[in-house]
């Protein structure tokens, strides 16, 4: 079994300010404002979560299973 990564860090496509932050586990997060220049992140097509578009790790749902299935809306 692999261990899942919890943090990641965030790096805004826009201002290029990165945070590391905690990733939630059971979620993906759909959304971020960057703290620097409140530009709100989404997920770019084909991604689940702002993580996986942004992040150096990618979510824990990927991480686990490849999928997020569940996380979809």
């Amino acid at each position: 079994m692999t261990k899942i990564i919890i943090n990641s860090e965030l790096t805004c496509p826009e201002c290029g300010d990165r945070k590391l932050l905690e990733m939630p586990t059971n979620a993906c997060q759909w959304f971020y404002e960057c703290t620097a220049c409140q530009v709100l992140l989404k997920p770019l097509k084909g991604d689940c979560c702002v993580f996986c578009s942004y992040g150096s790790v990618p979510c824990p749902p990927i991480q686990e299973s490849g999928s997020c299935s569940g996380c979809e809306s």
